[in-house]
């Protein structure tokens, strides 16, 4: 009897089929807002901040903070569900190293399967990492928000501005502007 080969890249039995997305809302007037802290240093500062600017700017009424225990793995399914049952959207990250932007690329799918709008939030050193999990987890061209590489070494202040200035971006991700597919 022959041995068994695994697949190391996680994709044997998956579908190539692609990603589709979420619904989209129009806007976030009265959305409540989950944030993934993927626990990497400033991901809760900058994801704080995001959230400040949601509900100040877009009308979001409400922000739920989660952290992941281990950033280099995918959030466990029982936080994905918690986090799907009770906000209308979410955004997770910050991706500020290889394996940390690859899981959070990972957890954005799966909230886009889970039929939530997600946002996901890398430095840009780590697009490839960030691309090759969404081709593996069948979404190849998966759009996320990029911010200058690092994040975890800035002070606060500079963590506020990279917040502030990924938001725009961040909210095109999450509502209903243009008709956009996975890539």
């Amino acid at each position: 009897m022959p041995n068994a080969i695994l697949d190391p890249t996680g994709q044997a039995g998956r579908s190539e089929a692609g990603l589709r997305l979420a619904p989209r809302r129009a806007d976030l007037q009265g959305a409540t807002v989950g944030l993934l802290d993927n626990g990497k240093q400033n991901a809760a500062l900058f994801l704080k901040e995001m959230g400040d600017v949601l509900v100040e700017r877009y009308g979001a009424s409400k922000v739920l903070m989660r952290k992941k225990t281990v950033f280099a793995a995918p959030a466990p399914p029982e936080l994905l569900e918690e986090l799907a049952g009770e906000c209308d959207v979410v955004i997770t990250g910050v991706g500020d190293c290889g394996s940390c932007s690859a899981s959070a690329v990972a957890d954005g799918v799966a909230f886009e399967r889970r039929a939530i709008p997600a946002a996901v939030v890398c430095s840009d050193a780590f697009q490839a990492s960030a691309d090759a999990m969404a081709a593996m987890h069948g979404a190849p061209g998966y759009r996320y928000v990029t911010t200058a590489h690092p994040v975890a070494g800035l002070s606060p202040e500079q963590v506020r501005e990279r917040a502030e200035r990924a938001a725009a971006e961040v909210v095109s991700l999450l509502l209903a502007r243009a008709e956009r597919g996975a890539a």
